[in-house]
């Protein structure tokens, strides 16, 4: 399995503090917090793939992410540790908790989510990037991540927003879009079992307050900070007051004694301490969400799993939640059925079948549409195409393809459809 680029800093006998970068930032965003935590801490940072000048192998899911990340920590004998993450880095945070909770000692999510925005969101941003580059998501990075009085009055770390974005392989950041995309623990977070910090920029237009109550509801052993006059990256924007925030919270929520005999941490099995008071921290008010279950798909008879739940989620994954929701919600009693045959049938048995990949199913899919002049489904199957991987100047050589075996005349009119998709899905917002 591959491994991450990792760093450490602090004591080598101190107990290992983990600190997780967020999407498009590399370990350097946390440096401010550096010299404090590295008192008391071995301070473990890490880049994702294709970040920071790591090597460029992709991981398109946060499970993928927390697998590597714990394999790195098996390479160097890490057995036990805190972790703080930051966005995606908080992602993979609770992955840890849900996944390897004899792992983890302590927690701190900082403008995280249990999900984040919607599917269709981050899907969109790995076509623009495959589109245009990094450059367009690299210039817009400080309006998401600083307030803008700090952007104003800090134009050197403005550049560095910019520049380590710019700097990241294109690959991996379309990658983490997707894993982004597909994260999801909104019915799991009554399993996150440690003591867990949960810290927020009052001005984060990302990830906000909203957001990081839900995951404060949701986990049984929360609190909520909120850091006032932050948005998004506020370990850089508030670094002092993360910092703080976070050596209280691992202070009090995990204390692990040090043993010179054997060489090894001992850490705590009971109950965490009580969070100390701070201006900026409230206990959680509301009730934890109840875990939901997932359904069980139902066995015909010939003992095959039932294909409508691989249907729905593979449909959603290339057409877009927005769309599947907008179809399924216009179905009625007369075509209710058909849309159950469609999930059941064209998303979960073909689409879903090995012997092609999702690029090569949208370039037949394309051809076909062109064929049979079903000129609506080929203007959301273009929108597909773009999220399966497909770049405008391949769609354009599909259609031109199209034009030798199908007719000028309908290649024509394909062409205009895809056109104007092309134009609104590849044109970065302002």
């Amino acid at each position: 399995m591959n491994t991450l680029q990792y760093r450490f800093d602090g004591p080598e006998d101190a107990p290992v503090l983990i600190l997780g970068p967020s999407l498009g930032t590399t370990w350097h965003m946390w440096d401010r917090q550096i010299p404090e935590l590295t008192a008391q801490w071995r301070v473990f940072r890490f880049d994702l793939p294709g970040h920071g000048g790591a090597p460029a192998h992709p991981a398109g899911s946060v499970t993928d992410l927390t697998a590597r990340l714990v394999a790195t920590l098996d390479g160097l004998g890490v057995q036990r540790f805190g972790y703080a993450g930051c966005a995606l880095g908080g992602a993979i945070g609770v992955e840890l908790a849900l996944r390897h909770p004899e792992r983890l000692a302590s927690l701190a999510l900082i403008a995280a989510s249990p999900r984040f925005g919607s599917a269709d969101e981050f899907r969109q941003r790995g076509v623009i990037v495959r589109t245009n580059g990094l450059d367009p998501i690299a210039r817009t990075s400080p309006d998401r991540w600083f307030t803008g009085g700090f952007a104003a009055a800090q134009p050197a770390i403005t550049d560095w927003a910019v520049q380590m974005v710019r700097t990241t392989d294109p690959g991996c950041y379309i990658a983490a879009c997707e894993a982004l995309a597909t994260f999801d623990v909104r019915t799991e977070l009554t399993r996150v079992g440690v003591p867990t910090l949960v810290l927020v920029g009052s001005d984060d237009q990302v990830t906000g307050p909203a957001e990081a109550r839900t995951l404060v509801a949701g986990i049984p052993d929360a609190r909520l900070a909120v850091v006032p006059g932050a948005s998004h990256l506020v370990p850089v924007e508030q670094p002092a007051a993360v910092t703080d925030l976070l050596v209280r919270h691992f202070s009090n929520a995990w204390q692990p004694a040090y043993d010179s005999a054997t060489g090894q941490v001992a850490l705590p099995a009971g109950p965490a301490r009580p969070f100390p008071a701070a201006a900026t921290s409230v206990p959680a008010q509301p009730a934890p969400i109840a875990e939901i279950a997932p359904p069980v798909a139902a066995e015909p008879a010939g003992g095959r799993p039932d294909p409508y739940d691989t249907g729905i989620k593979v449909r959603r994954e290339v057409l877009g939640d927005a769309h599947v929701d907008r179809v399924l919600a216009e179905a009625d009693e007369f075509s209710g059925d058909f849309q159950e045959f469609v999930t059941r049938y064209a998303w979960g048995e073909v689409w879903d079948r090995p012997g092609l990949d999702r690029r090569t199913r949208s370039c037949v899919t394309l051809t076909a549409l062109v064929a049979g002049g079903h000129l609506e489904e080929l203007a959301f199957h273009t929108r597909a195409a773009l999220r399966n991987g497909l770049t405008p100047a391949e769609i354009k050589e599909v259609l031109l393809q199209a034009a030798v075996y199908c007719g000028i005349p309908a290649a024509n009119s394909a062409f205009r459809v895809a056109q104007q998709v092309v134009r609104e899905e590849t044109t970065p917002a302002e």
